[in-house]
């Protein structure tokens, strides 16, 4: 059978001084997949938009900013990561610059400028502890991963670059 992922971004959006990330802890909506996690900002590819342009419409949603300087850090392959089983495919990028400003809350939750450094104490989905030092580290070069699910919970992890 073909692989028909749901095709998704994920950024992570640098404050000015590189040493926050701005995230959404997912605390708004009861049936929420993600309640109760921090998670970066994101969502489902329109059938009209590329990964760029939706990674900018889902900031712009979600954050009430625009991003000016965006950075493509990986893709990551989640087979089973839905709420009924479904795949997705991410396309996860770090913003380095924006113009506006975020408000406290959107739809999905609080939003919190939270340290680099303090990011691993934050309740994540497990596979985040994974790849998001990836995200941050200094290496130019893209990776891709590929992260199954099963039941909710992480079942491996491998990565290449």
């Amino acid at each position: 059978m073909p692989y028909t992922p749901i095709v998704a971004t994920l950024g992570y959006v640098l404050s000015p001084d590189g040493r926050h990330c701005l995230m959404v802890h997912r605390n708004a909506r009861p049936g929420d997949n993600h309640l109760g996690k921090y998670n970066g900002l994101g969502g489902k590819l329109e059938p009209d938009e590329d990964v760029m342009a939706g990674m900018r419409r889902e900031i712009r949603e979600e954050a009430g900013i625009e991003c000016q300087s965006m950075q493509l850090r990986g893709t990551i392959s989640w087979p089973g990561f839905g709420k009924n089983g479904e795949d997705w495919l991410g396309f996860i990028f770090l913003v380095g610059q924006f113009s506006g400003e975020p408000p406290a809350r959107n739809a999905e939750g609080d939003l919190h400028w939270v340290p680099l450094d303090q990011m691993e104490s934050l309740p994540l989905w497990e596979g985040d502890r994974h790849f998001l030092p990836l995200v941050f580290d200094g290496d130019p070069r893209p990776f891709h991963g590929v992260m199954p699910y099963r039941a909710g919970q992480m079942v491996s992890w491998a990565y290449s670059r």
